[in-house]
């Protein structure tokens, strides 16, 4: 119907809005339209009936009018003119998303016959009454499997097991289907009128095809921004369970053309097992299906759950050693030293850190349990009571993501032990069944020796990075200096490795007090001991035993971590973070960029200017007036009024911004992460679905129903 509207009032400029567009921003005069289409009119509000279509315009009128004689005149172009023009668009945005599939349909195309001139012919040919029913009814499952996505819907309804033998009950996607009909959509109830009650309407099979289409085209509004950008990161976050299976969540970074910072989620990768399969199978899906160009990446990070970090160091070598200017770099939505504690290679680490969490959700999904928790803090802390409230309230927080987790947790072991322990031996009916038998696995996994030594010898280690991490996840100053700061952190880690008998022995003394405390007994792993079956040295003690599995190799891990995440690359681009001006105003304006600009030299526009063009910035703002104040972030620089006058500075910003390092400073550009968690939280893991995902986390990126039927139509015939 808005076809038509726009048909009849000659409006080819509007031909290419969709109905949500032409909706929202466009109005219609009420006296266009007979007065048998008007169900009600009033001086506020004219509604017309459902099929009503504009039928009254003067074309005649300015012809009368001196006024308008000599205005510019619009071609007005015919119905076939029209379809011509649309049908172009149509192909052209087609073909770009069919560029790196199979070419059958292509090969069909290109082959030149005698009847070559026919098929152009045909293009112009007005549909007929079965096409345009058929896309009308098409365009209306479109819209509703839209509506799912960005509801959240999922497809599936009852469970065949839930419903009694012989009673059928309609999937989701049907019965939003019956109900559309039954609230009037002519078009649907058209098609299915005839059609047995217990038919499914659209099999599963074309609700996957239509999906992927309506996945593919959001996606592509997407990739369009970043392909006009040319610079862009790659991100990735924890692998995820997508009905039953593990994918990885890829997001992207960009600057878009208003100059903002943007990390867009694009889509879910299935994860590999085979660390060498996923570096291709990453590399193929992000250059052949997503068409992005990895000669343009600047960037890349991966924040991985425990156990997986090795897997994906291998796609980051992979892809460093085709694109040596994807600087593999840390992500800054993750803590150091939280990344670094997940990339530790020691088992006792990763089960450590799932214990941690496990405690951190079952305490925030219990606000009865939290209060149980601050009583027992002030209990305990009732002589240090600004450190008791203190405690309580990172209690309320995300605190297993913090710089100091570790530290933390020593801190709080005692009250969170005594807290499950209480809850675990409560016999009145205060706690559900639940809730109990939570807290006695968790106090039993936090009374475990190997758990309480691994927390406090990786709170000991990780102390030597904790100020150099929460300086690169300060402001863009704090980053710069962190920078120089790296050397001296690697020295004090390579001091502890070479003396790291006397740094364990403190470690594993503080282990033994804290196991003291919590009535703990110090002894080797069972596991251990199990697997020597009794043939394991006498002599070996408990801190020799600790020494060796769990010291020495975190130490020597984190070291080699370091450097390899902050190679000379990577310290060279964050040193161009002097060209920020709060930055060279802390440096008194003796700045050097060009000699660490070199790796980003084929990224300029003007390179053989570079060095006169830093000379006029640091000149700017050397020489600006007093009540001028230096912009702080590379956010503000971008959006200086004068920006365009420095081409090679605002080109060398724009990269440096992309590192996956720095921060989104405008928080509502780095959305795409959040709806992300939000989708996996809401959603129970055998309901969801990578298409419906993407739809869902990017509900408010426009979408073309016409540009999605059309290419149903060409790809399924």
């Amino acid at each position: 119907r808005c076809q038509r509207w726009v048909e009849n009032c000659r409006r080819a400029d509007l031909e290419d809005k969709t109905p949500d567009q032409l909706n929202k921003h466009y109005r219609l005069c009420a006296k266009h339209f007979e007065t048998s289409m008007i169900c009600r009119s009033s001086p506020y509000r004219t509604v017309l009936r459902d099929n009503a279509v504009p039928t009254i315009f003067d074309l005649t009128s300015h012809l009368n009018n001196p006024h308008s004689r000599h205005r510019k005149r619009i071609k007005e172009l015919s119905e076939d003119e029209i379809r011509t023009l649309k049908q172009q668009k149509i192909d052209e945005a087609f073909e770009r998303k069919q560029a790196t599939q199979e070419s059958n349909e292509n090969n069909e195309q290109n082959t030149v016959s005698e009847e070559g001139g026919e098929e152009q012919e045909e293009k112009t040919v007005p549909l007929t009454l079965e096409e345009r029913e058929n896309k009308d009814y098409l365009k209306s499952l479109f819209e509703i499997l839209i509506l799912m996505g960005k509801q959240n819907i999922p497809l599936d309804g009852h469970n065949v097991d839930e419903l009694p033998e012989g009673i059928f009950a309609s999937d989701n996607f049907q019965a939003l289907l019956e109900y559309r009909i039954n609230g009037g959509d002519e078009v649907l109830r058209k098609r299915f009128e005839m059609t047995a009650v217990n038919l499914e309407y659209c099999s599963k099979t074309q609700q996957k095809q239509m999906l992927e289409i309506c996945e593919n085209c959001v996606r592509e509004e997407t990739l369009r921004e970043v392909r006009d950008s040319h610079f862009f990161s790659i991100v990735t976050d924890e692998v995820v369970d997508i009905a039953g299976e593990e994918h990885l969540p890829v997001l992207v970074r960009f600057v878009d053309d208003s100059h903002n910072l943007r990390e867009e989620f694009i889509g879910f990768l299935p994860y590999e097992a085979d660390p060498e399969i996923l570096a291709v199978k990453f590399h193929a899906t992000i250059t052949e299906k997503w068409g992005l160009n990895m000669e343009y990446c600047r960037g890349q990070a991966y924040i991985v759950s425990s156990g997986f970090a090795s897997k994906m160091k291998v796609v980051a070598t992979r892809l460093l050693e085709k694109y040596p200017q994807a600087v593999y770099t840390l992500c800054s939505s993750c803590a150091l030293n939280v990344w670094l504690a997940k990339s530790v290679p020691v088992v006792g680490v990763s089960i450590a850190l799932g214990t941690i969490e496990e405690v951190c959700c079952l305490f925030n999904q219990s606000p009865q349990l939290l209060v149980e928790l601050d009583n027992t803090i002030s209990t305990l802390f009732q002589d240090n009571d600004e450190k008791g409230n203190e405690l309580k309230k990172i209690c309320r927080s995300q605190w297993t993501g913090r710089h100091d987790t570790f530290e933390v947790l020593v801190d709080l072991l005692q009250a969170l032990v005594l807290c499950l322990d209480a809850v675990s031996s409560d016999l009145s009916v205060r706690w559900n069944n639940f809730i109990v038998g939570r807290a006695f696995v968790l106090s039993s996994a936090l009374t475990d020796f190997d758990f309480i030594v691994t927390v406090v010898i990786m709170k000991n280690v990780l102390a030597f990075t904790r100020a150099f991490g929460r300086n690169l996840q300060g402001q863009t100053s704090d980053v710069f200096f962190a920078a120089g700061s790296l050397t001296a952190v690697l020295h004090s880690l390579n001091e502890v490795m070479e003396n790291i008998e006397v740094y364990h022995e403190f470690w594993f003394e503080e282990a033994t007090n804290l196991a003291t405390k919590l009535d703990v007994q110090i002894k080797l792993p069972g596991k251990f001991c199990r697997a020597q079956q009794g043939n394991f040295d006498p002599d070996m003690t408990s801190e020799e035993y600790y020494k060796e599995i769990l010291s020495v190799p975190t130490v020597e891990h984190i070291i080699q971590e370091l450097k390899d995440i902050f190679s000379e690359q990577h310290l060279k681009a964050l040193k161009c973070l002097s060209l920020v001006p709060s930055v060279m105003g802390q440096l008194k304006f003796n700045t050097s960029e060009e000699h660490h600009a070199d790796m980003f030299k084929n990224d300029l526009p003007n390179p053989d200017t570079l060095s006169a063009e830093l000379h006029c910035w640091r000149i700017k703002w050397k020489h600006r007036g007093k009540d001028i104040e230096l912009p702080a972030t590379i956010y503000e620089a971008l959006h200086l009024p004068d920006i365009k006058f420095f081409p090679n500075v605002y080109a060398l910003l724009k990269v440096l911004c992309l590192l996956p390092v720095m921060k989104v400073e405008n928080e509502k550009y780095g959305i795409g992460r959040k709806r992300l968690r939000a989708y996996l939280k809401n959603t129970l893991t055998g309901q969801r679905s990578s298409n419906l995902a993407l739809l869902n986390i990017n509900f408010d990126i426009k979408h073309d129903l016409d540009l999605m039927v059309d290419t149903y139509i060409k790809l399924y015939p």
